[in-house]
């Protein structure tokens, strides 16, 4: 008994080692024209990975997600948009017709992917991979709204989410603390967090600004 137990744990240690061994490059997505599109394409290259939506309060943040693409775009720096739905049905189009908005209305020429799901049982498996702890052995970070950003280091690791200030020194790469890069991600997380604080009653308000200027790293 006690070595069919030891066998199990065994077992069960060896498939949790397996699941967080796996890197972004692991996994294969399709693009938003049908294509099939193998991550390991990207090695070499940081990367930014965006749930988007076109009918939410932040889609704006294409434009500024674009700009940040024209300036590290030839520095092994890529965006990939990921339309899903999850929120408030702010993502109800077909992939043709997302794409035909993105490209008329914010010109994104970074690369779009199919619309996917990313919380519920339908989440893709690069999303489970990107929120589990289990899976991405970094921690665990439940999409909460569209735009939420994650990011992916040369060697296909997920990077642990920021707060308040990061920098990658590496030359010719991407300054995670570029002015630009700084302004999508605040304005993304200002959004969640103070629509959580309204959902929940509170009267406070979160201004990333303010923990900046104040030094705090850590955001409560």
């Amino acid at each position: 008994m006690k070595s069919f137990i030891l066998m199990v744990i065994t077992m069960v240690c060896a498939i949790s080692l397996e699941a967080q061994n796996k890197s972004f490059y692991d996994f294969n997505v399709t693009t938003i024209d049908g294509k099939e599109f193998p991550l390991s394409s990207l090695k070499g290259k940081k990367v930014l990975v965006v749930n988007v939506a076109s009918k939410c309060g932040l889609t704006p943040q294409y434009a500024k997600l674009q700009e940040l693409y024209d300036k590290y775009k030839d520095k092994n720096f890529v965006i990939i948009g990921f339309p899903a739905n999850n929120f408030m049905g702010q993502e109800p189009g077909s992939n043709e017709e997302i794409a035909q908005f993105c490209s008329l209305k914010y010109d994104v020429t970074f690369p779009m992917m199919a619309k996917i799901s990313v919380k519920g049982k339908n989440m893709s498996p690069l999303y489970q991979w990107l929120t589990e702890k289990k899976l991405n052995g970094k921690e665990d970070a439940p999409v909460q709204w569209n735009f939420q950003k994650f990011m992916i280091d040369e060697n296909g690791e997920r990077i642990r989410l920021p707060s308040g200030n990061w920098k990658c020194h590496k030359e010719n790469t991407v300054d995670w603390n570029d002015q630009k890069y700084a302004e999508v991600w605040r304005h993304g997380w200002e959004t969640i967090t103070n629509r959580y604080l309204e959902a929940a009653g509170r009267p406070e308000r979160v201004d990333l600004r303010s923990f900046e200027r104040q030094g705090i790293q850590q955001i409560p």
